[in-house]
């Protein structure tokens, strides 16, 4: 994974690597709690269940309970909660496994939001995921229940997301400067809301 993460890095930069990936698991979290909220999911993969603080799949896999689709090795799932298996935080690497595991399933049903997980890809995922300080956290307190009744907020969450380097584009663009093959998806991939597309689809 490293070995493959330094060929990425010397194909681009440093700087594309860690954004690229940084927004693939932003976009991938993101995902995953409206899927929870409205129940696409069969169970939270990064929300509670009620009365609970862990994701339910977590919650789940400690029970035993792992699903037969899962793409994962349940023995090692297993081994890391019940302590067989040295790891400097075991619930932390089961969730990981977890997590990875379910993202590549669902590749199958959405190609276009869950692209394979690459090994270095894993490797840059955020560090702490289960504490009131993670970014699962973040994401779980931004988008409540009400927020999620909206498909639109993933697409908010985008315009949002790209706003700050959007902004640096266009103060570049201003004072003569020339947009760079990095910079054209904040410049240009702008969230179209529902209204102007029904617009120009009736017009």
């Amino acid at each position: 994974a490293v070995q493959r993460l330094n060929e990425e890095i010397k194909a681009s930069s440093h700087a594309a690597v860690v954004e690229r990936v940084a927004y693939t698991w932003f976009n991938r979290l993101c995902a995953l709690r409206f899927m929870d909220v409205n129940h696409y999911n069969a169970v939270g993969v990064v929300s509670p269940a009620p009365g609970f603080t862990q994701p339910e799949v977590l919650q789940e896999a400690k029970q035993g309970h792992i699903d037969d689709d899962l793409p994962i090795d349940r023995s090692r799932v297993a081994a890391l909660l019940e302590g067989r298996l040295p790891a400097r935080d075991p619930q932390q690497e089961a969730y990981r496994l977890l997590l990875v595991a379910t993202c590549n399933r669902l590749h199958g049903a959405m190609p276009f939001l869950f692209e394979p997980i690459a090994d270095y890809t894993e490797l840059l995922m955020p560090d702490d995921l289960l504490s009131d300080a993670s970014i699962l956290h973040a994401v779980r307190a931004a988008l409540t229940p009400d927020v999620c009744q909206d498909e639109e907020v993933i697409g908010w969450l985008y315009q949002f997301y790209i706003a700050e380097k959007k902004e640096a584009v266009d103060e570049k663009v201003k004072a003569g400067g020339k947009v760079e093959a990095d910079e054209l998806p904040a410049k240009t991939s702008l969230y179209t809301p529902d209204w102007i597309v029904r617009f120009l689809v009736e017009n």
